[in-house]
């Protein structure tokens, strides 16, 4: 799992410091402040690749780019990490003596795309570090010497139709292994029906699979289906929000099934932490889904692997996710972040818990900053009504110096029913102007 990372002059904020929860961590900020970078940079401390690009290092300060963190393995061994940009080679360093945990990693991207890290399936073999010192010892002794995929990085398309390196297929995709678990796999096909159930927001959007079907003369396959309330329709065809379910319930799935495997095989125990990073929690999906997805993760791993120690880093934009667990948010296990910009520089803030109840509250709570839950215009218009209200006119706006221009506005931007209306309507009826 991982404790902490200290960043200095990487990324958009001079520094960055982040003691994380040993389960639930939510980072919430707008655009363009580094919950993404964060994410990006965990994934490179955890598993020496990155899922992307690099991230970029700071050239305007004196003190040279670093990122460190600290980390701790199965049995509660700390380990230190640390790496330094070169500017020669443009790259981060990696240490010599590398660490690698011994969680199963799993990182769900914006774009759709999921990158797997298995401390079994990708820590450097020999014949690896052989050919990593010697690039074409294998065409030099022709052994069948293979070198191990760093990790398991997947485009939206690869995760549909599966993952290849060389002659070697490492993963079948969704379409491929749907079909196999669904008619030859009972046990899995199971496993992975449970999950699509618990991440399905239920109220007649559960995702049901339903039998494979041919969608087209050019396409030979069978593609997976699966029964909405409106009739059978194949994952081909499904809205990009159920696509997005549909993925990261495959890529777990799929993930912990062939752990498993390679633990059988290299005759090793199956991992005992599993760790997830989760980018926009909320893409694609609709507010109902929302409110139920990170509750439901955590009963998917329950599923997928019971007794699971379980650690979750998860951007957001969206207040429904923080609200989804507040019956569940435990101030010992769990944290939340908020990444501001305060004069001009990036801020990154641990934020006290605090139940906000309706999801308003969150969208004016410190973890989101607005003044209100209201139209852009309307948050104005209400703010010269108070400021009229209080006698302040030398702070309304020009088109806003009288009551009855206020009030015409106020009529423009609310309805009917907003609660704003009655204290505008007792506080301004004796008639002031």
């Amino acid at each position: 799992m991982i404790k902490n990372i200290r960043l200095t002059n990487a990324g958009p904020a001079p520094g960055v410091n982040m003691d994380f929860a040993p389960r639930l961590n939510l980072l919430t900020g707008d655009n363009g402040l580094g919950k993404t970078f964060v994410l990006d940079t965990i994934w490179w401390i955890l598993t020496r690749t990155w899922a992307e690009q690099p991230i970029l290092p700071g050239r305007e300060s004196s003190f040279p780019p670093k990122i460190q963190s600290e980390l701790s393995d199965a049995s509660g061994k700390q380990r230190q990490f640390s790496s330094a940009f070169d500017f020669q080679s443009q790259s981060w360093s990696d240490q010599k003596d590398r660490f690698h945990p011994d969680s199963l990693v799993i990182y769900a991207r914006a774009n759709g795309g999921i990158s797997v890290f298995d401390p079994l399936r990708n820590r450097e073999s020999k014949a690896g570090a052989i050919l990593n010192q010697i690039e074409d010892m294998e065409s030099f002794l022709e052994t069948p010497l293979r070198k191990r995929a760093d990790a398991f990085h997947f485009n939206r398309k690869q995760i549909w139709n599966g993952l290849s390196m060389g002659e070697r297929v490492l993963c079948n995709g969704l379409i491929l292994d749907w079909v196999i678990w669904q008619y030859q796999k009972e046990e899995i096909f199971h496993s992975f029906k449970q999950v699509l159930k618990l991440l399905s927001p239920g109220k007649g959007e559960t995702i049901c699979p339903d039998k494979p079907m041919r969608v087209s003369v050019e396409d030979a396959r069978d593609i997976p289906a699966v029964k909405l309330s409106y009739g059978q329709v194949p994952i081909t065809h499904i809205s990009a929000g159920m696509r997005r379910i549909l993925s990261i319930a495959y890529i777990m799935v799929w993930a912990w099934t062939e752990h498993r495997e390679a633990a059988r095989l290299m005759n090793r125990k199956p991992a005992k932490e599993f760790l997830l990073l989760l980018d926009e929690a909320e893409a694609h999906l609709h507010p109902q889904w929302q409110r139920t997805l990170l509750p439901a993760l955590f009963k998917v791993i329950e599923t997928v692997e019971p007794g699971l120690e379980t650690q979750m880093i998860v951007s957001t934009h969206a207040p429904l996710i923080p609200a989804s667990v507040e019956t569940e948010f435990c101030e010992d296990t769990d944290r939340l972040f908020s990444f501001n910009l305060i004069d001009g520089k990036v801020s990154v803030k641990q934020i006290p818990w605090a139940k906000q109840g309706d999801v308003v509250n969150w969208l004016v709570s410190d973890a989101f900053r607005l003044h209100q839950g209201r139209s852009a215009e309307a948050e104005k218009a209400i703010e010269a009504a108070e400021a009229f209200m209080l006698g302040k006119t030398d702070e309304l706006p020009d088109k806003l110096k009288i009551k009855e221009a206020i009030h015409k506005e106020l009529q423009r931007v609310l309805p009917g029913h907003d609660q704003f209306w009655p204290r505008w309507i007792v506080e301004t009826k004796g008639g002031k102007s």
